[in-house]
């Protein structure tokens, strides 16, 4: 074993407990829910850190499908898409999904890292231009920096920068705006019918990671393009399976010509097993889910609205959010992780976010919601909150 190596990963990671940055994993021993036990605590804690929007990750009919799935067909699917790992139950959940968002054709990816990874460098090259908002998701990041094109990052959500950015690029060849829908650190949303309107004018291309919208944002879930009412003025939409769907994997949706170019170049695709059996059924079971009940987006909103506001109350600062992501702002990450295990003492798991994931000095704790939850949950973990920011001086 290298001991230069060694001694470069020991340091860093010395340095990184010094700074308050290290973060354990935390290992889950019960299903994902409302409540869930983890390794080392008998106890079972109310959970505000999962991205399980709609509670689905447990639900006992994505259970089923699953189970049936892999009874019927087996553990995986053996090769690659592209040459025999194409299923059926493949095909069958892209062709619900671009039903559901009412586009031509999608893609499911293993991830939705993956789908943007594979996406990004794939439908553009060294003369074209890419524009990014500068607190886009860090798999948008990559899959830029995978691309040949130029570059340039716009302020965040500001429009006269995007102005800005897509004048200086008119001599591309082709310009690709790109946006998260909603912003996952902080819950804010994309003003994407400005942006599309820039877009138009200015002759560029729109794409939307919309992870964090897919089955919050629009009717029935559809994203936040719906939201907006501008699903049709934009070109690529990428959402995700592993959030409100409640099982893994991203997909990619739009024209037939994109899917197809997709499907023959981008190399996450080509190069990487599809998701198994049991993933496609439970995933097709969560979008019929989303689509035939509504009562649980509403459900979600209304947990949300209960949540925050009660927040606030207490003296939280919620920053902008106009989402179900709820950041409790603290700022100092040794403060931050303090009250991250004060509140594990006291039945909750909130999780605390530091560098890389946000900028330094912006830590927080980012709860979340979900339709899962009761009142009673809230009202237990308010008072919880409200003992510990208490404590840390927080309100």
């Amino acid at each position: 074993m290298n001991n230069t190596l060694q001694d470069f990963l020991k340091g860093q990671l010395d340095t990184l407990h010094a700074e308050h940055l290290y973060k354990p994993l935390t290992t889950v021993t019960s299903a994902v829910g409302a409540r869930v036990k983890i390794a080392g605590n008998d106890r079972e804690l109310i959970n505000l850190s999962s991205n399980n929007y709609l509670g689905l990750a447990g639900d006992p009919r994505l259970r089923q499908a699953a189970s049936e799935a892999a009874l019927a067909i087996g553990a995986g699917g053996g090769a690659v898409r592209p040459i025999i790992g194409n299923l059926q139950l493949h095909d069958d959940l892209e062709k619900l999904i671009a039903s559901f968002k009412h586009v031509e054709d999608v893609l499911v990816f293993q991830s939705g890292f993956t789908a943007n990874a594979g996406t990004i460098p794939t439908i553009t090259d060294a003369d074209d231009a890419i524009i990014t908002d500068s607190l886009n998701h860090a798999s948008i990041i990559d899959g830029c920096r995978l691309s040949k094109a130029k570059r340039a990052i716009y302020q965040h959500c500001d429009m006269d920068s995007l102005e800005e950015a897509l004048k200086a690029a008119m001599g591309a060849k082709k310009r690709l705006v790109i946006t998260d829908g909603v912003f996952s650190m902080d819950g804010d949303v994309a003003p994407l019918d400005q942006i599309c309107a820039l877009a138009e004018r200015y002759d560029a291309a729109v794409m939307v990671d919309d992870a964090h919208g897919s089955g919050v944002m629009g009717a029935n879930g559809r994203g936040t393009a719906y939201h907006f009412g501008v699903h049709q003025k934009i070109d690529i939409q990428l959402g995700t399976l592993s959030k409100a769907v409640g099982v893994v994997g991203g997909y990619i949706a739009g024209s037939s010509a994109l899917i197809d170019f997709l499907k023959q170049r981008a190399r996450p695709f080509l190069f990487s097993t599809g998701c198994p059996p049991a993933v496609a059924a439970a995933c097709i079971k969560g979008i019929e889910l989303m689509r035939d009940e509504p009562e649980l987006s509403a459900r979600l909103w209304a947990n949300t609205k209960y949540w925050q506001e009660g927040l606030q109350k207490l003296g939280f600062d919620t920053g902008v959010t106009q989402t179900p992501i709820t950041p409790v702002m603290i700022g100092d990450e040794a403060k931050t992780q303090e009250a991250q295990r004060l509140l594990r003492d006291e039945g909750i798991l909130a999780l605390a976010i530091v560098f890389p994931t946000v900028g330094r000095g912006k830590a927080r704790l980012r709860t979340m919601p979900t339709a899962a939850h009761t009142q009673a949950d809230f009202d237990e973990a308010l008072a919880a909150f409200e003992r510990v920011g208490k404590k840390l001086g927080l309100i």
